[in-house]
């Protein structure tokens, strides 16, 4: 085995939310939208979330339209579809309702595919270069896109955690 790229890497590290998504077990409508422990955030918002705010933080950085303008209409959430969720409200938590599993699994999928076709794009040079100075230290795009990448990994382990509190 060679040496990794920082693209390689960056790719196998991107995964890893992927195959946490995919490999949750099959849930009913009703398990997807359940609030355990009355949290206000049920499974289905923490998928929804999860490529919706990866795919907003990467519409950003690539300046490409967002992956949700072809699922917008399948999901049928109306305006609260196009947010991202940080900052919800219990109420708007509970307007996420989805009922279909794979449409939640392929959003999430499709977003951090594209999050990893971007990165494959950049030279490890474009890692390092500063994106946002309104913090201090200044964010480079990879700290970013390690960022972008935690906050999925996070909500996929929330999500399975619920999954199977509830089985």
């Amino acid at each position: 085995m060679g040496a990794m790229t920082i693209t390689e890497l960056f790719a196998d590290f991107a995964h890893r939310p992927i195959d946490a998504v995919t490999g949750l077990p099959d849930l009913t409508p009703e398990q997807l939208n359940a609030h355990p422990g009355s949290h206000p955030n049920s499974i289905a918002w923490l998928l929804w979330h999860i490529g919706r705010e990866v795919d907003v933080q990467l519409s950003g950085l690539s300046g490409e339209p967002q992956v949700w303008e072809t699922y917008r209409e399948r999901f049928d959430l109306g305006a609260i579809g196009d947010t991202v969720g940080y900052g919800h409200t219990p109420e708007q938590a509970s307007e996420i309702v989805v009922n279909d599993q794979g449409l939640l699994t392929d959003y999430a999928t499709a977003a951090l595919t594209a999050l990893i076709d971007y990165a494959n794009t950049l030279s490890a040079e474009d890692f390092g270069v500063v994106i946002d100075e309104n913090w201090t230290p200044p964010v480079t795009r990879g700290v970013r896109l390690v960022s972008i990448v935690d906050d999925a990994t996070q909500h996929a382990g929330q999500a399975a955690y619920a999954a199977g509190e509830l089985r």
